[in-house]
């Protein structure tokens, strides 16, 4: 991900605290990565380098997909019709490289019930801070809802999860894989960046990073709370980035006999529960929302 900021000293401060590893930033350009080297990329939002943003101010200027190996990026740029970076309808840049992620394995999380005993001799976790594993996924505002679903699905080759029909889609870019890499909501007139979600081993760990961030004064967008569609459990900060960043954990896994479902937009929707302004990391209590 590669994000035009206003800010470079509030950005790499949140990008800290968040738990991503330096990766040789400089003053014009903050590098970082999660444990599996997926990279952020983060400039000022006036530096010439960066692409043209889909909107004002602070917001997300290009992803970078990763493919299998060569032969696959010589085959995605020569159906694309382009070896270099192409923006969908909305004006974000898409750019293609072969991954350089690694493998990480998540903690294990082993949870005891009735009958069934995982965990012995042992306490869950408890974690002090989130260190992100990877980028789960990008969720965007788009002016032309069917002309993003055609980008994605008919040029890129994404797979629908779910989906509310004429508002929005969860889209997979590989089966078997996750639930969704990118969510896409319907605004005309005014496209944009939701947020960007990051994965983390479970929802110990999405509770500690989150208590973490709160202790560090960022402020809780929502959470934490859990996802019916996806099943993941999330918690959203505002950050410097134009939109929030999420910490999410234990989503959908699918393969080609996963169903797609359509859904009526309601709130329940997405948030089987929340908490509304988050948890104060000091008294480990809940923030009083307004």
């Amino acid at each position: 991900m590669t994000f035009g900021v206003s800010d470079m000293a509030e950005a790499r401060r949140f990008l800290e605290d968040w738990g991503l590893e330096n990766n040789g930033s400089s003053d014009d350009c903050l590098r970082y990565r999660t444990r599996d080297r997926t990279d952020v990329l983060v400039r000022h939002t006036a530096d010439p380098v960066l692409p043209p943003a889909m909107q004002e101010g602070a917001t997300l200027r290009q992803v970078t997909w990763g493919v299998a190996d060569a032969g696959a990026l010589a085959a995605l740029q020569a159906r694309l019709g382009t070896d270099g970076a192409l923006a969908d309808p909305s004006g974000l840049s898409h750019a293609f490289r072969v991954s350089v992620r690694v493998a990480v394995q998540a903690d294990a999380q082993d949870v005891n019930g009735p009958g069934i005993t995982r965990r012995v001799d042992a306490r869950s976790p408890v974690y002090e801070r989130a260190i992100p594993i990877s980028i789960g996924h990008v969720v965007l505002f788009v002016d032309d809802l069917d002309a993003t679903m055609d980008f994605f699905v008919g040029k890129l080759g994404f797979a629908i999860s779910d989906s509310y029909p004429g508002h929005a889609a969860f889209l997979r870019a590989r089966t078997p894989g996750p639930h969704h890499d990118a969510f896409v909501l319907r605004r005309p007139g005014k496209p944009g960046l939701n947020h960007v979600a990051f994965t983390v081993s479970n929802i110990h760990e999405v509770f500690g990073g989150g208590l973490a961030m709160s202790r560090k004064g960022w402020e809780t967008d929502i959470g934490p709370g859990r996802h019916p569609i996806s099943s993941a459990y999330f918690w959203y900060f505002k950050s410097p980035f134009g939109g929030s960043l999420e910490y999410y954990a234990d989503d959908d896994w699918c393969t080609e006999a996963w169903q797609p479902s359509d859904f009526e937009r309601k709130p329940e929707l997405f948030a089987e529960w929340a908490v509304a302004g988050g948890i104060d990391g000091n008294t480990r209590r809940q923030s009083r929302a307004a």
